[in-house]
């Protein structure tokens, strides 16, 4: 009798913290434990690498051109030795531009103007129907990102998603609402809910 009591409450001590454990884990397993990522603002979408921009130098075809930003933030925009344009808006990466053209002594007062022809992509994963990469268009939100992804499957948790982003020169882990802005590059995982 008292060798099977032992045995019982060795059990119970076992059980007892690997079932709190589990709870903890299921409790952080839908997001539920994340902070918000820091907010985004799509009107202040500022370059990075794998967007694609044109360039346009009115009057000066040979010097208006397609350009993809490469994996140093940098355009190989000709007569310079690559012009740096990850973290700036297209604004100011018209006035980089303009400014090397002016150093070179090519061209006298150069009027420049830079748009986005295709910005770079972000990741839809978890409970979506079609989960992969998808270009990021502005002012997406979570909610039109997994309707990009096919829309939320019959499991989907579809309150918040886990979200991984670049902040300037680090990375953030938190979570997104449906209503939320997605970040350009942002990785998105769509939970499963728990019956």
């Amino acid at each position: 009798m008292a060798a099977s009591g032992f045995s019982f409450r060795r059990i119970r001590r076992s059980v007892v913290p690997m079932g709190c454990i589990a709870l903890s884990l299921a409790a952080c397993a839908d997001g539920s434990g994340l902070r918000p990522v820091p907010h985004y603002d799509p009107g202040q979408y500022t370059l990075g690498v794998d967007d694609q921009i044109r360039v346009i130098t009115y009057g000066q075809d040979q010097l208006s051109s397609d350009f993809r930003i490469d994996s140093n933030g940098k355009v190989a925009f000709p007569l310079t030795d690559g012009l740096q344009a990850a973290g700036l808006t297209t604004g100011q990466f018209a006035d980089e531009v303009r400014g090397a053209l002016e150093k070179s002594r090519m061209l006298r007062d150069p009027k420049v103007s830079v748009e986005i022809t295709a910005y770079r992509m972000i990741a839809v994963l978890g409970e979506v129907a079609r989960p992969g990469q998808y270009p990021y268009q502005p002012g997406m939100t979570m909610l039109t990102a997994v309707a990009a992804a096919g829309g939320f499957t019959y499991r989907s948790l579809e309150s918040r998603a886990y979200v991984v982003r670049q902040e300037g020169d680090h990375t953030v882990v938190g979570k997104l609402k449906p209503q939320d802005y997605v970040k350009p590059g942002d990785v998105l995982k769509i939970y499963e809910r728990h019956f």
